[in-house]
């Protein structure tokens, strides 16, 4: 199994920060879990490879791409890095 931990500050309260935890098998597009953590909560979540799918269809992205996406939204990388924002609610 691999894992990512990224320090995030969402556009929703710059002022807090939040760490989110994404674990995976194979790869993003085979599903993948979520942990996010104010440090006082944490929140869980799992994503399968059939909700990947139907979010890709919903809204008229091909899977591929929508599965890269998902990578550099949620694994932090120096060419990802302040292109995604994330809103808490």
């Amino acid at each position: 199994m691999e894992k990512t931990l990224n320090r995030i500050h969402p556009v929703s309260d710059p002022e807090a920060t939040y760490f989110l935890e994404v674990s995976w098998e194979k790869d993003l597009g085979t599903g993948f879990s979520l942990l996010l953590s104010d440090c006082q909560c944490a929140w869980t979540g799992k994503v399968s490879e059939a909700d990947i799918s139907r979010e890709a269809a919903d809204i008229e992205m091909d899977r591929e791409k929508y599965v890269e996406e998902l990578r550099k939204a949620l694994i932090a990388t120096e060419e990802s890095a302040g292109k995604y924002n994330f809103v808490i609610s």
